[in-house]
Formats: structure tokens, C-alpha cells, sequence
């Protein structure tokens, strides 16, 4: 399964770590428990909403000399010693990884106002260890998707209601053409029968779909 399984972690919703040579890398840390024991060396905050700019779960897992990346408007300035804003095609480095921001914004008419596009909120594709991560943040399936090339892994929400449904989700998924595509942010939106149908579907209907389990005893009751 390539590099994937030895470096890409689900914490449960759209929070995940990546463990490069020697740092590791949180997106959207959110209800992290006291079993994780992975310390961040930079954390990737997609938007302002409290499920993915969580301050408390930043400061369980980050290193005290730790790095913030965040999208416009998710944390006041000096709520972090090292921070640094970022908007969509923004990029930036930490050690050997490559961090670019990419749009994450709603275009179908009843989540418009959930992430408009103005806000200019974020998913990042980060490159390290030879391989190429897309963390999509809460998106629907837009147009920006089409153009990308050589993802290892595309970590898609797929919960409906904020973002876009499983449907929606394996529509951007062939688009994007990564060698695995997995979901997330769908167990707290469809509780756990919703949830079961949701992953079979996703794995039926993608021959690169990598259904991941929780890292952390799971935060949604099930």
C-alpha cells in the first residue's frame, strides 16, 4: 500500500496525522484523547468552524515550538506563537515537506452559506516522503479538483449536509484519480447505520477507496 499505511493516520472526523522523517504533521486535530501520544511538529488547520480550528486539541498535541498553518479568520493573532496565515494557492515549507493551500468552498445552493467561497478557506495537498496527501477541508466537489495530478491519497468529506454525500464524494474521487481515496468527516453528520452504508457504498463504488479506522478509541458513540 505503498508509503500510506506507515505514514497517514485517522483520528476520527477530518482529523489525521502524517509522520515524516522525523516530524509529524496534524490537520484539523479535534476530540483528540489521551491515548494519542503523538506530539505535533506543525499543524494544518483547514477553516474557522470549532470541529476543525479546535484551540484546546491544538495545544494537547502540539510541541511547544510547534507551527500553525491556518486559513484566514480560524484564530486571533497571537493565540499562537508561530503562526502563519495562508490562503489558497499559498505555499509553504517545513523541513522536508511541501505545503500547498488549495480552495475549499460549497456550490451547491443549500450549503452555500456553510463555506462561501469568499472566506477563502482551505484544503492543503502536502508533500513528504514521496508522496502526495490532499486533505480536501469542508468542500464540495468544485472545479479546482479536476486539475490534480499525482495524489498519493485524497482524504474526501463525505458526510452530506456541509459538504458533499458519498455520491458527490466518488465523483470527485474519479476526478482527482489519486491511488487511494478515503473518507472522512461523516461518522458524527450519519451516526453509525449511516455511517456502515455509507462506507459499503464508497468501497464498492471506488476500486482506490481505503476506508480507514480510528487511531484513538472512535469519538462518535460506536
Amino acid at each position: 500500500m505503498s508509503n500510506i499505511s506507515r505514514m497517514l493516520f485517522w483520528l476520527g472526523h477530518a482529523a489525521f496525522y502524517i509522520k515524516g522523517d522525523g516530524y509529524t504533521v496534524f490537520i484539523d486535530p479535534f476530540k483528540i484523547g489521551p491515548e494519542v501520544r503523538e506530539k505535533a511538529d506543525l499543524i494544518l488547520v483547514t477553516h474557522a468552524h470549532s470541529d476543525h480550528a479546535s484551540r484546546d486539541d491544538i495545544l494537547r498535541v502540539m510541541k511547544p515550538d510547534a507551527k500553525v498553518i491556518c486559513a484566514p479568520g480560524c484564530f486571533a493573532d497571537g493565540d499562537f506563537r508561530n503562526m502563519e496565515v495562508i490562503r489558497p494557492g499559498g505555499r509553504s515549507e517545513f523541513k522536508t515537506a511541501g505545503i500547498s493551500a488549495v480552495p475549499a468552498y460549497n456550490v451547491v445552493k443549500e450549503r452555500l452559506s456553510a463555506h462561501p467561497k469568499s472566506k477563502n478557506w482551505v484544503g492543503y495537498v502536502v508533500d513528504m516522503n514521496g508522496c502526495r496527501i490532499y486533505h480536501a477541508g469542508d468542500t464540495d466537489f468544485i472545479e479546482e479538483m479536476k486539475g490534480m495530478r499525482g495524489i498519493s491519497a485524497s482524504l474526501l468529506p463525505v458526510g452530506g449536509t456541509f459538504t458533499m454525500d458519498v455520491d458527490e464524494a466518488m465523483s470527485a474521487a474519479r476526478a482527482i484519480k489519486a491511488e487511494f481515496a478515503v473518507p472522512m468527516h461523516y461518522k458524527m453528520l450519519l451516526g453509525k447505520a449511516g455511517a456502515a452504508e455509507a462506507e459499503e457504498k464508497f468501497k464498492k463504488g471506488l476500486p482506490n477507496a481505503l476506508v480507514m479506522k480510528e487511531v484513538q478509541e472512535p469519538v462518535y458513540g460506536f
